[in-house]
């Protein structure tokens, strides 16, 4: 298909494109992005939030996980895993707001005195899990009031988990007051339970995954010749915030620079055929995206852009075919790589090459465990959420980068959004 008609291809379905019909990302004057941003509609209604019953099944696992292990509570600090658990979401300071999850009973809250009020108005929603409060006094000590949930909850010893992100001045302060009990990492019942995603899970993913390719199609038709490609990261951030989605990011590098994985910090000037690697995502009720495409602005993709992009179109689709349950994740970058070596590419994180791991495991935070990257001996199961995403860099040249996530299933890896067809058609 030809640069310049391809955009007559489906930007929001058949008849209804947010690119400029005859362009060629910058070969004519778009539409005003007004225009374009007035067709995006709000899909809020469309979203189902995870139900209060799954949080409680959540929790039922990790707690089946504490007893398995010998765990007395997990201690959760404000952020993704306390929001996981117990739909609670509560911004961290010097003062420790923390949950703690018993391996018997039901899931309590340590705050501050003042704030007591505030956190029971939150709970008094019925979206959260949890109603007890261990309040404590500016001139108290929050961790004894940790040890004290522990104990009510019939644990006299045992392991007391730290969740990854937990600060180091919360785990120490209990380590020192709950002098009976042993303090650990609490990832052999956290990890577990977040890397194998239910259905609403997924579901949410799958959402927000539709949202960023329609924003990106928006970001792509702002593109303009001589001016920064950072257009394309204020229109996707606008078509986000349209459609309803919480805007996480949106990378936007031309020519040298796209040889960056995560960009260049030099100033850059957009001009027709240079190359452009983007990087979008999103979050729907909690549950991030993340896509890249390359495309070639403006003109016909040079035999070399198109060379080194067929390649890398071959090594993320062997990522995908070795994504098989059974196979451990290390499997996925293993193939991946090899393609690109096997061109004369590399070797390892050589350059000019694949610099990075294949890819990261992603739901509630960006990236998570799950990385397909060499060593890593985890055994793909249903319900794991990773991307595929081998770039190819080219310093002094140009980089390629083909990235979308995949879920498993009982029959192997679903695409989010299924991979880039052509040069000239970044979306299927």
């Amino acid at each position: 298909m030809k640069r310049r008609n391809f955009i007559h291809m489906s930007a929001l379905g058949a008849g209804s494109s947010l690119l400029a019909a005859g362009s060629a990302f910058g070969a004519t004057e778009p539409p005003s992005t007004n225009s374009q941003l007035d067709r995006l509609t709000s899909r809020v209604a469309d979203v189902v939030p995870i139900s209060l019953e799954e949080r409680k099944a959540r929790v039922a696992k990790a707690q089946e996980l504490m007893a398995r292990n010998g765990f007395a509570a997990i201690v959760l600090d404000s952020g993704t895993t306390m929001n996981y658990f117990t739909a609670m979401t509560w911004g961290q300071s010097e003062r420790p707001m923390v949950a703690v999850i018993p391996a018997k009973g039901e899931v309590s809250y340590i705050c501050p005195k003042f704030e007591e009020d505030r956190l029971e108005e939150m709970l008094a929603t019925g979206t959260k899990l949890g109603d007890k409060i261990y309040p404590w006094e500016e001139d108290e000590s929050p961790y004894e009031q940790i040890k004290k949930a522990i104990l009510d909850s019939g644990a006299q010893s045992g392991k007391i988990g730290m969740e990854e992100r937990v600060r180091f001045f919360i785990a120490d302060g209990v380590r020192k007051v709950a002098t009976n009990f042993e303090i650990v990492s609490a990832d052999p019942v956290t990890i577990p339970c977040r890397i194998i995603k239910s259905k609403a899970e997924i579901a949410l993913m799958q959402i927000a995954t539709d949202y960023t390719i329609e924003a990106m199609k928006f970001g792509f038709a702002a593109l303009k010749d001589g001016e920064s490609p950072s257009l394309f990261s204020s229109a996707v951030a606008q078509a986000h915030q349209k459609m309803g989605a919480r805007h996480a990011f949106a990378l936007a590098n031309s020519g040298p620079a796209s040889a960056f994985p995560h960009g260049s910090s030099q100033p850059q000037i957009l001009k027709k055929g240079d190359v452009v690697l983007v990087d979008c995502g999103a979050l729907v009720q909690g549950y991030n995206s993340d896509i890249s495409r390359t495309i070639v602005f403006g003109a016909e993709p040079t035999a070399r852009q198109l060379e080194i992009w067929n390649l890398e179109k071959e090594a993320q689709a062997a990522g995908f075919k070795a994504a098989q349950l059974g196979a451990p994740l290390e499997a996925v970058d293993a193939a991946a790589r090899k393609v690109i070596t096997d061109a004369g590419f590399g070797p390892d994180y050589k350059l000019p090459g694949l610099p990075h791991r294949t890819g990261h495991g992603i739901g509630m935070d960006g990236h998570e465990w799950g990385n397909a990257v060499r060593g890593n001996k985890q055994v793909l199961e249903p319900g794991m959420c990773f991307s595929i995403e081998p770039n190819i860099s080219i310093v002094g040249e140009f980089g390629v980068r083909h990235e979308d996530c995949v879920y498993m299933t009982a029959n192997g890896p679903v695409w989010f959004s299924q991979p880039s067809p052509s040069i000239t058609q970044p979306f299927a």
